[in-house]
């Protein structure tokens, strides 16, 4: 619904009034406060919150309040809330501005607190003032240390400081980061949604981002032969421009300071492009070289290629992996890329794209071809979800693909749209569930260290201890997936274990210390889910 100058500056005014602290956020108890001045019923707001709520981050921003101050006038009109009412067309001169009643009382409320506050030159520095000693974090260890309740603001702020307090002091003690994901940063926490897009050159990933921001992006190139050979980051910014993958790599901002660890010849194969888009608002896309096959793979990359994509893997929130009809085969590169992205098997969707080239009798036959080929390279007993369509701008010959596939390509096309709207709603579970994904591997790494540890012996014959161990990395991964009742699947490659722990002297780690996991033992069973329970919907 659009809006006058004039309603966006009494929202304005209304925000800073329920705003009760200033952080620019309506939390919760902020929420049912201000919201109750409607005199809506509790199941009406409880609906409200939710569709404001979109990302579900457990607090409102000025868009999202506005958002909720719409719903309110539309609810006090008479209609029923739900998720298509923003998206329909309503008569403005039946819905009136919202009605809150008590404003003055509120407004008289916040001045008279205000007055009462000491002016901001003569207060206490904020590092000085006293912190509740109501803690909303509770801990089945009495010995840690709580967060204060004024200390968390949202969601991400909490993962943010229970990551720092919690888990980071366990990973940094067995040097997790060598052997997984390089230790977290803030900007990792607050990066928006990346969507990224892989498969063999020419089957459209370039194609397919202008298809969906309905323009060309700084640095895109198309052609049959292979365009793309870097990876290419297509995300927001103030005006169009590339930036050089070493200088993106340094920006304490940006997400990608763990592509580092790849070294120049990879960095100098990366790049960003920035550009004002209201999509690339919300997702973040990676477009990627196309995979090699045939003779050119005997070319080698001057980089870890399968390294970079797992990398990227990790951080995504959905990977794309294209096929056009012409390029079912799976080359021993591509294969290796589907290996890679082990344990992120639920992001991927495959995209069978310029399905308009073939007939229908045809593209029944590449379906089940890609299909079979899909098979034997994603171990996983389910059918994978397969996009049947044409991404790009191109008018689709429908005397060729006939009226049952051009209805076919617009529900496909329109199902997969669905999915990337998704993203951003599911931004904040994803955060979660990759934070908890990620304090189950690190506590796995330090129990595989400290166990790896006690078996050296302590004063003679330590390098063919060493040397047995590593080249025994699964029966020793057995034995520790016995002692502490752990998951198999949750274990790392022993392979790329065995590479990187040959690199290190296993004698110099720390034994394991037991109230480093259980200070994750009570993040992942405590601490956590009270951070969940503390922003939810306020009205459940």
């Amino acid at each position: 619904m659009a809006r006058s100058n004039e309603e966006t500056k009494t929202y304005q005014e209304w925000f800073n009034l329920a705003d009760s602290d200033g952080d620019g956020r309506i939390s919760g108890n902020d929420a049912t406060k201000f919201f109750g001045l409607s005199k809506l019923s509790r199941s009406q707001l409880k609906q409200l919150w939710a569709l404001a709520d979109t990302k579900r981050q457990g607090f409102l921003g000025f868009n999202e309040f506005v958002t909720a101050m719409q719903l309110v006038s539309l609810a006090q009109a008479g209609y029923e809330l739900n998720s298509d009412i923003l998206k329909t067309e309503i008569d403005k001169e039946n819905v009136k501005p919202p009605v809150m009643e008590g404003l003055e009382g509120l407004v008289a409320l916040k001045t008279k607190r205000l007055a009462i506050n000491s002016p901001p030159e003569i207060q206490a520095p904020a590092q000085l003032q006293s912190i509740p000693s109501n803690p909303w974090f509770t801990s089945k260890s009495k010995s840690l240390k709580r967060l204060p309740v004024n200390s968390v603001t949202s969601i991400v702020d909490g993962l943010k400081k229970l990551y720092v307090e919690r888990l980071k002091p366990l990973e940094a003690t067995y040097r997790y980061n060598d052997f997984g994901s390089p230790l977290l940063t803030n900007s990792d926490f607050d990066a928006k949604p990346m969507v990224m897009l892989l498969g063999q050159y020419s089957t459209g990933k370039t194609t397919f981002i202008k298809h969906l921001l309905r323009c060309d992006y700084p640095g895109a190139h198309v052609g049959p032969e292979p365009t793309t050979d870097r990876f290419v980051v297509v995300m927001s910014g103030p005006d169009e421009r590339s930036i050089p993958g070493n200088t993106i790599a340094v920006d304490a901002d940006m997400p990608f300071g763990g592509l580092t660890t790849f070294g120049g010849s990879f960095l100098s194969k990366f790049q960003c492009s920035q550009m004002p888009h209201p999509l690339l608002d919300e997702v973040t896309f990676v477009d990627t070289p196309g995979v090699l096959s045939g003779e050119k793979q005997r070319t080698q990359r001057s980089y870890d290629f399968t390294g970079v994509v797992s990398w990227f893997a990790a951080k995504c929130d959905l990977i794309l992996l294209l096929f056009d009809p012409h390029k079912l085969d799976i080359s021993d590169e591509f294969k290796r890329v589907i290996s890679s992205l082990r344990g992120n098997e639920d992001k991927i969707r495959v995209v069978l794209n310029k399905a308009d080239q073939v007939d229908t009798q045809q593209l029944m036959r590449v379906y089940g071809a890609l299909m079979w080929s899909l098979g034997k390279v994603l171990n996983t007993p389910e059918v994978s979800r397969v996009y049947i369509g044409s991404f790009n701008d191109k008018p689709m010959d429908e005397s060729f693909v006939g009226p049952l596939g051009r209805d076919l390509f617009e529900k496909e096309q329109n199902d997969l749209l669905a999915d990337l709207v998704d993203i951003p709603k599911k931004a904040c579970d994803r955060k979660i569930n990759e934070f908890v994904k990620r304090a189950r591997s690190a506590k796995i790494h330090a129990y595989i260290i400290s166990h790896l540890k006690k078996e050296m012996p302590a004063i003679m014959g330590k390098a063919k201890a060493q040397q047995r161990l590593i080249d025994n990395l699964d029966d020793e991964f057995a034995k520790v997936q016995r002692e502490y009742h752990l998951p198999a699947g949750d274990f790392p490659s022993a392979d790329h274990f065995r590479e990187v722990l040959s690199n290190y002297n296993i004698d110099k780690f720390e034994k394991l210390k037991s109230r480093m996991i259980q200070a994750v033992d009570d993040m992942l069973g405590y601490e956590i889910p009270e951070l969940l329970k503390k922003f939810r919907n306020p009205y459940d």
